[in-house]
């Protein structure tokens, strides 16, 4: 049986540059948080972050099951959100304290979830700015908990909030490489959070979008609509009993 695990996604994004060259005091921590609250950091990361200059959470990619306040008082130290604008257009002011202290940019789940804290470590390196890493628990093995080897796992797919004018549908080719091999899906589900409308942004209007993720049950409807078209695959057959929802899956 081949299942399709569905479950909040991590959006991708790249960001600017800024000019100057870190000195030898610098250095940006990436750090993984975990799955669930404040205490899932790792001794060494909460080690860090306590002695950093500038904390930074990167909010908009994957959400933690805590607010920022909790985080705070748990690491003793004052933690700035960063949403998907500071992160892709202001993220200067960080990289450029980073030339000469030490600054953590947190990450829910591990730190390369997302092609953005990618692209963070790449644009620091360029920068002259030394880089460190340290890793922590991703949905990536955590899926697991549904009991599933993840050796039987093949291509992770995204499956994305549809527009009236954008429909991305080049997800359902991988599933259906993966369902052809034998192979379980996991399937990340998109999450809007501080998003502006294409109206709002069209107009340059910074009204935002209540937060929202794409539901089991309508990602479940993406995949069987993706199909109707393509008649040479309908012989596969995609039945709702074979999917798993996941949500929280580090309290299993």
């Amino acid at each position: 049986m081949v299942t399709v695990l569905l479950l909040l996604s991590l959006a991708t994004a790249s960001s600017s540059s800024v000019a100057g060259m870190a000195s030898a005091g610098g250095c940006l921590y990436l750090v993984g948080l975990g799955l669930g609250d404040e205490k899932d950091i790792t001794v060494k990361g909460l080690e860090t972050v306590r002695r950093c200059k500038g904390i930074f959470l990167e909010g908009y990619t994957s959400i933690l099951g805590v607010d920022v306040k909790r985080l705070e008082e748990f690491y003793e130290r004052p933690v700035t959100l960063m949403d998907r604008e500071a992160v892709e257009s202001e993220c200067d002011g960080m990289l450029e304290l980073a030339t000469k202290e030490e600054v953590a940019f947190l990450v829910v789940g591990d730190v390369y979830g997302a092609t953005t804290h990618t692209d963070m470590a790449v644009r620091a390196k360029e920068l002259g700015i030394k880089v460190r890493v340290i890793h922590n628990a991703s949905i990536m093995n955590a899926c697991s908990a549904c009991g599933l080897q993840l050796y039987n796992f093949g291509q992770t797919v995204s499956i994305c909030f549809f527009t009236e004018t954008w429909k991305p549908d080049s997800f359902i080719d991988k599933v259906v490489v993966n369902k052809k091999a034998g192979m379980h899906t996991l399937a990340l589900l998109d999450i809007k959070v501080k998003e502006q409308s294409e109206e709002n942004m069209a107009r340059g209007r910074k009204i935002y979008e209540p937060p929202r993720s794409v539901l089991k049950p309508r990602a479940s409807h993406k995949i069987i609509d993706t199909l109707k078209p393509r008649h040479h695959l309908q012989s596969l057959q995609f039945p709702g009993r074979e999917s798993v929802n996941l949500s929280l899956p580090l309290w299993t």
